[in-house]
């Protein structure tokens, strides 16, 4: 008796990062896309101004506010919040062609936009949340301070917020303390490799499985025989 080929195939995974400003949820999302390779950036618009580190079309698609209008009127967005003063949206496009093709979309947003994903009922169950925590307070604001890439007033108002966006954690499917990148980094990769595999994401399981019980039932009656 010849093996029978295997043809499991599986719908994308909606893989949200969010943490408050600093907690380390942006490093986080590029070491997965750097180790990952199913693994594909949902990139956002975005109002707010560009700063020195970031390209366009890698880290945000940067637009006015007129265009984003007009984005979110049309239904083109998956979701969209305004924070610290600024719009973020995501194409919903792009997404759904990537999780119809099998691949996985990791989404770097807030709690804002992970809360209207949620309520999205064609892919709640594509969706995976993970929220990203800082040890404590005073690391969060040494964190935005290296970074160096905000006026001291916008670290302020970053701060306020944050203390906001924390007691958001327990709308979230798994939450990781980022003390260390070393142990954070491995339990993020963890949950996607675990989420990957879950039994209702496989398509084709039941055929495989149905496939190995007739062969169960062949081998049964040749021994029987």
């Amino acid at each position: 008796m010849s093996a029978r080929p295997i043809q499991l195939r599986r719908r994308g995974v909606m893989f949200v990062l969010s943490s408050p400003s600093g907690a380390g949820k942006s490093t986080l999302a590029r070491l997965l896309l750097s180790e990952e390779r199913d693994l594909t950036l949902s990139i956002s618009v975005t109002t707010r101004p560009r700063r020195a580190s970031e390209v366009e079309g890698r880290h945000y698609h940067f637009i006015e506010q007129a265009e984003f209008q007009r984005m979110r009127e049309r239904g083109e967005l998956l979701e969209w919040a305004e924070v610290h003063g600024n719009f973020y949206g995501t194409p919903r496009v792009p997404v759904e062609r990537a999780l119809a093709q099998g691949r996985d979309v990791l989404f770097d947003i807030d709690w804002q936009g992970t809360e209207q994903l949620a309520q999205i009922e064609e892919t709640r169950g594509d969706l995976v949340r993970v929220f990203v925590l800082p040890p404590n307070f005073r690391e969060l604001r040494a964190r935005l301070e290296r970074r160096a890439e905000d006026a001291s007033d916008a670290i302020s108002r970053r701060l306020i917020n944050a203390r906001g966006e924390i007691g958001k954690w327990a709308s979230y499917d798994y939450v990781v303390i980022n003390e260390d990148l070393d142990r954070s980094f491995p339990l993020v990769r963890a949950i996607l490799a675990a989420e990957r595999m879950r039994r209702e994401r496989v398509t084709g399981l039941e055929d495989f499985v149905e496939g190995l019980l007739e062969e169960a039932d062949e081998a049964v009656r040749g021994t029987s025989s």
